[in-house]
């Protein structure tokens, strides 16, 4: 038996989500733009600028303008891996709400920029002895491989569905 507290929780919950008819997807459109954008922003902004800043001295056998935080190797990558993630993956909604948009061109080119510079930007903080940037492209990657992947998994269950109709 649900208590008055979860009833009430999944009441809220159910609320707010989309409803197919009901909701305008235009307008669904725009929120999921904004949450991109807002994703993207923030995810940029902590690549090109680390949680802890950057070393500004040589003392004590620092780089000066190397990333603190990559002091901890282990966390700084699982930083930088997740967070490339979740950068590679609001573009690529960013890139895919705005397809057929006017100026998608220039969309499209401003995005892959963004994503050459956070690149840039993490190459130039990270340590040059600590390299294992392998992991950070395959993060970079793996967002536009799944949607490919997903995208030949449905392309293949039509035609093979379309086959079986003819028997």
């Amino acid at each position: 038996m649900a208590t008055p507290s979860t009833t009430r929780s999944k009441s809220w919950f159910t609320h707010f989500q989309f409803k197919d008819g009901e909701d305008s997807t235009s307008e669904a459109r725009n929120v999921l733009l904004i949450v991109a954008t807002l994703i993207a922003a923030v995810t940029f902004q902590a690549g090109v600028n680390p949680p802890g800043g950057v070393w500004q001295d040589d003392d004590h056998g620092h780089t000066p303008g190397s990333a603190i935080y990559a002091s901890r190797k282990q966390a700084y990558y699982v930083f930088l891996v997740f967070n490339t993630v979740a950068l590679s993956t609001s573009v690529l909604v960013i890139m895919s709400l705005t397809y057929r948009f006017p100026f998608h061109l220039e969309i499209l080119i401003a995005t892959a920029s963004m994503l050459v510079t956070y690149g840039s930007a993490i190459f130039a903080v990270t340590p040059h002895d600590t390299y294992r940037f392998r992991y950070v492209l395959t993060a970079a990657a793996l967002p536009f491989v799944l949607r490919v992947l997903i995208r030949m998994f449905y392309m293949c269950k039509s035609k093979i569905y379309k086959c079986s109709e003819n028997f």
